[in-house]
């Protein structure tokens, strides 16, 4: 079923994930409470100790936005069930620790002064609350500890409190643009969170909002989404984690399917004091460029610190993607596919009648385009409107189906890239 509700998020292409929560304190896993069965007392701790002093979202906002991200997505309640806005239905809660802040409240009106959508992150599964399953989950912290073999908890009254929650963030923090969750995992999905009921409830407090595919299944897998008839969960777009599909993802008919890929910037979604591993901005603009060719989008992931800063690594990354995309944005923003065949030196995208050239890759000469000369009206640097030279040496006679180019004289020299990460020429289309 197709909904216009999408649209705005496919053109925007590329966002900003936020993985934020006590487990920042700990640097090394969000995943900490299931890894080493700490028990709710073991991890209080960090609760005790959290206080962001440093949190400006403001400042997130502008780095996101000259970085080049249209939307943003912050986890407002991980696995750990620690809420990052002020439930009435939890004392576990951003408000009742030392900062006493509602940080939700403050990112979204943050980014939305910044023209940015916005985006809430709600797991699922929930290892903080009495009512979800413990002994013998797949996940949660108490999953073989014996004193749990027989613990009574009532998974409806854990519905409730989910369903409750959701309603708040649909209607305390005014329009909001994407609802991520995550995850469906084993026999626990789709109705078994009271789903169709869920949705009916977030698409009439927020007619226009996205959903992802999350509450029917996990990353791995397309859903009801991909059949002539999806579920009423099946949601909007599918969410493929730290992979780009090798060729895009189609529904079950062979039509294009909206997707979002995420991915970590550095080997971690929390916050870790590890330097060394973060993707550098050629990596990312790459695989956006790729995600846009696929017809996807790219979220990238950055955990910010205990003090509420972005690491001063990712920082670098983002000033890196800010100075690509001042010179080549309109290459990504409202693009796609371009309906040509992949090019040894890079990929096209493609926006109406403006075909957009990312050459990744430096020739040894005239770059070679497969779209044909009668069909191109002109070619542009897309970084400051120059000409690009259509070029007919002799070297390129046994080539009548494509067209070659140059910047410059002689006509037989290389093309110099300008961007060693991407350098983009627009080719306008007769």
């Amino acid at each position: 079923m197709e909904r216009k509700n999408i649209q705005w998020m496919m053109d925007a292409r590329f966002g900003l994930f936020i993985h934020w929560g006590l487990y920042c304190i700990n640097g090394v896993t969000e995943w900490k409470r299931s890894y080493e069965r700490l028990t709710i007392e073991e991890y209080e701790k960090y609760f005790e100790e959290f206080n962001p002093v440093d949190y400006d979202p403001k400042e997130w906002a502008r780095m996101a936005k000259k970085a080049g991200m249209r939307y943003a997505i912050l986890t407002v309640k991980h696995h750990e069930g620690f809420c990052l806005f002020d439930s009435k239905y939890t004392d576990y809660k951003s408000t009742n620790t030392q900062c006493k802040r509602d940080l939700a409240r403050e990112f979204v009106e943050a980014f939305r002064a910044e023209g940015l959508r916005v985006g809430f992150y709600y797991s699922l599964f929930d290892w903080h609350h009495p009512d979800y399953h413990h002994y013998g989950d797949l996940y949660h912290p108490m999953r073989d500890n014996e004193e749990y073999k027989d613990y009574e908890y009532d998974f409806n009254r854990y519905l409730e409190y989910m369903h409750n929650q959701i309603r708040e963030l649909c209607t305390n923090y005014g329009k909001i643009d994407i609802l991520w969750f995550d995850n469906s995992y084993g026999e626990m999905r789709g109705e078994k969170w009271k789903a169709t009921e869920l949705v009916k409830m977030i698409r009439e407090l927020q007619p226009e909002i996205v959903l992802n595919n999350r509450l029917e299944c996990n990353a791995s897998a397309k859903g009801s989404l991909s059949t002539p008839n999806p579920t009423a969960y099946a949601g909007d777009f599918v969410s493929p984690e730290q992979i780009v599909p090798p060729e895009g993802i189609l529904d079950d008919m062979g039509n294009d399917l909206p997707w979002e890929a995420c991915c970590t910037m550095n080997n971690n979604w929390c916050y870790t004091p590890n330097p060394y591993n973060y993707k550098d901005a050629k990596c990312l603009v790459r695989k956006l460029v790729e995600c846009t060719n696929k017809g996807g989008n790219l979220l990238v992931n950055i955990g910010p610190n205990a003090r509420g800063r972005f690491p001063k690594p990712a920082v670098k990354v983002l000033h890196d993607l800010s100075e690509w995309f001042e010179d080549y944005g309109k290459s990504i923003y409202g693009c796609g596919k371009a309906g040509l065949g992949k090019p040894d030196w890079g990929y096209y995208t493609r926006n109406g009648k403006f075909v957009y050239a990312h050459l990744m890759q430096q020739e040894i000469g005239p770059v070679a385009l497969n779209i044909p000369t009668s069909e191109i009206k002109k070619i542009r640097r897309v970084s400051d409107g120059s000409e690009v030279l259509i070029v007919k040496p002799w070297v390129t006679e046994l080539f009548p189906g494509y067209t070659f180019i140059n910047f410059q004289e002689p006509i037989q020299g290389t093309f110099l890239l300008e961007n060693d990460i991407d350098t983009v020429l627009e080719i306008e289309i007769k």
